[in-house]
């Protein structure tokens, strides 16, 4: 079964609970299914050896290749029963997820059951009284905030019911909460004058450009907002504190930046978060607070999170606990971009451009030849006739490493009046133009593509059948078949789990980059730290490895260097404060990822007066650095200085400052002066 026949079928599906995106209907119900539709499903259970009795309703996607199992095993008893396992199978991409409720506290729950079963069932009527029982209620006004147990039971109370034996009676009162502590969650909405984090990855990737619709879930005091709408960008936001009575407009993007970590009751974090998901055409960003132990033990312990100063609640995440949080709430695939900042997308088209675009590179072409002698006369007409259209088109050709199609390049039409078409344009073009150049940047774009596919497996996140139609493309043009360029990139990926040949490539990568160290232990070649400027230069397989562990940090905004080790499965990130304005930078912030664990540590130099200083420098910039002139001669008089002492004595600026003062010197910038 393809996936044009399967939508087909879900069409004809009769009894069935119909959303927008899917549909459910319980087992008892297939025979008011399709018959080919039902033997496709139990294949499929077979197949992944889910037993009958382990599922007993199922949910069908509309728009997508998708099917989910779930096991509700009190569907009868329970009058709102709760959901113990769910396997969602992605057809598509032929793989599956298992998500076990049995020993969660607030797990989904069903509603409106009788739209799932028979009207013939002997359980129709009664699941049609609940249901008529809660529209009474007034239960089913907002349905985005009753899909989970501890939100329908807080409904119920606040309501002025109670849930007694599966039915809904009026309590004389409702009751106050069992907690009486108060939160002042409005003070946790900061005053900014710049764009908050999660905006500013917006901006950096390209989605600030006016094309998409932005909805900033909880705004705080909307300082995002402003900016944004002076841009003139269409931006929107609700808040409970600040802009309660705003409505929830469905977006392109929606933002909930650092909502989730100031809501002390984790039922709610999970409805603001489903909320929010619900409202993103095409992309969600989630942010949370980061922390660790030593920083939790400051405050107050209060639920799972903390009691600040300021009365405020924080429920600081570690990176790989808040990815978690977010798949489990949403059921979608979550990417770092930074640390504590997620994007999960809706459209999955979106999803790999962005994947691609973050490991592609651009040929730098230079004009260095001139036109050489032809005897088509007619030709060398031709070009000199359109000589900025034919460079134009030359660039494209660099920048895509093959032919572009027609909707690639936007003068296509042009260049179909002048020469006929872009392929007899490359022809012409190459009698002017190197073919090495398009033959480096055809290479370089194989490279990256199969940086994508392989850190995409990395992920355990397969791509997606329906690629864009320019991945379509490149894929013809470099693998001819989709088969081999996952099996090369397969072959990649399973490299960078070869210490001996990671080693071998640090020490060839040392002589060919730029500038980098090679750091020893015991005599033993141990790690090579390099400028994040130099990545791209480094040999394919290093840059999987240092891709595969930034799956798990995000964006290198704030950091300066990388440490690629070479034995142990780890890459360590070096985030410097001054590093290219101060020949002495001190080190702000180290992280330490760990790919075999699938966890990061962060270590955070926050007394200034203790931060390490990188003394080195020098080895790891070049000429293409403003201060890299300066810094060579700052070191160079540095080192004859201190030629009498050890390092140690000088590990922090106010240590060196004091060595120099008793040697009768100061430092100013990148000038010594003598006292």
């Amino acid at each position: 079964m393809n996936a044009e026949q399967f939508k087909q079928l879900v069409k004809k599906v009769k009894t069935a609970k119909k959303l927008p995106d899917a549909i459910y209907f319980h087992k008892d119900a297939f025979t008011d299914a399709p018959v080919e539709l039902v033997k496709f499903i139990k294949v499929v259970a077979q197949a992944l050896k889910v037993d009958e009795a382990d599922y007993n309703l199922v949910k069908l996607f509309k728009s997508d290749f998708r099917l989910s199992l779930l096991s509700y095993p009190t569907f009868y008893e329970d009058s709102y029963p709760a959901l113990k396992q769910s396997v969602t199978v992605d057809l598509a991409k032929l793989s599956h997820k298992v998500t076990k409720y049995d020993n969660s506290d607030n797990p989904p729950i069903l509603h409106r059951k009788e739209t799932m079963v028979s009207p013939s069932s002997k359980h129709y009527q009664l699941f049609c009284d609940l249901t008529a029982e809660g529209e009474q209620a007034g239960l089913y006004e907002n349905t985005r905030m009753i899909g989970f147990k501890g939100s329908w039971e807080r409904l119920i109370a606040k309501k002025g019911y109670e849930l007694v034996d599966g039915r809904l009676f009026r309590c004389s009162a409702v009751q106050s909460p069992d907690d009486d502590k108060t939160i002042d969650r409005h003070l946790t909405a900061i005053v900014r004058h710049e764009l908050s984090a999660p905006l500013k990855t917006l901006a950096k990737n390209g989605f600030l450009n006016g094309d998409y619709s932005i909805f900033d879930y909880g705004c705080g005091r909307g300082d995002d907002l402003r900016e944004l709408e002076a841009h003139g960008i269409d931006a929107l936001g609700w808040d409970l504190n600040y802009r309660p009575d705003a409505d929830k407009v469905i977006s392109d993007i929606v933002n909930i930046g650092f909502v989730i970590n100031v809501i002390e009751d984790r039922d709610e974090r999970i409805e603001a978060l489903v909320g929010a998901w619900e409202l993103s055409q095409k992309l969600l960003v989630v942010s949370a607070m980061l922390g660790n132990e030593s920083l939790v033990s400051q405050f107050q312990p209060y639920k799972d999170g903390v009691i600040t100063s300021r009365n405020t609640f924080q429920k600081y995440y570690t990176q790989a606990e808040l990815k978690a949080f977010i798949e489990m709430s949403v059921e979608e695939s979550a990417i770092a971009v930074a640390p504590g900042i997620y994007y999960i997308f809706k459209d999955k088209q979106l999803e790999q451009h962005f994947l691609q675009n973050r490991h592609k590179r651009t040929y730098k072409w230079q004009h260095l030849t001139a036109p050489e002698p032809v005897n088509e006369e007619q030709a060398r007409i031709l070009f000199t006739q359109h000589r900025q259209l034919f460079e134009s088109f030359w660039l494209t050709c660099l920048t895509l490493g093959r032919c572009p199609a027609n909707d690639e390049f936007e003068q296509s039409d042009k260049i179909k009046q002048v020469i006929g078409s872009n392929k007899k344009a490359l022809q012409l073009v190459l009698k002017w133009f190197e073919e090495d150049e398009l033959k480096t940047a055809e290479t370089m774009r194989k490279e990256d593509l199969l940086l994508y596919f392989a850190l995409a497996m990395f992920e355990k996140r397969k791509p997606y059948t329906q690629q864009p139609e320019d991945l379509k493309r490149d894929i013809k043009a470099f693998f001819d078949t989709y088969k081999i360029a996952q099996y090369q990139a397969t072959e990649l990926l399973f490299q960078i789990a070869d210490s001996a040949l990671i080693e071998s490539l640090c020490l060839e990568a040392e002589k060919l980059l730029p500038a980098s160290k090679i750091d020893f232990e015991n005599g033993q070649p141990h790690s090579l730290t390099l400028h994040k400027d130099f990545i791209t230069l480094l040999p394919l397989v290093l840059r999987v490895y240092i891709g595969a562990a930034l799956q798990m940090y995000g964006e290198l905004d704030d950091i300066q260097l990388i440490k690629i080790h070479m034995h142990s499965g780890k890459v360590t990130l070096l985030g410097y404060e001054g590093f290219y304005d101060s020949p002495l930078p001190q080190l702000k912030e180290r992280v330490k990822i760990k790919m075999a664990e699938q966890d990061v540590d962060f270590f955070d130099y926050v007394i200034e007066e203790k931060r390490p200083l990188l003394l080195n420098k020098i080895d790891y910039i070049d000429d293409t650095f403003d201060d890299y002139k300066k810094q060579k001669a700052f070191n160079k008089r540095l080192l004859r200085l201190l030629h009498n002492h050890h390092k140690h004595e000088f590990t922090t600026l106010s240590s060196l400052i004091h060595l120099l003062n008793s040697i009768g010197f100061r430092v100013k910038g990148y000038r010594f002066f003598k006292k």
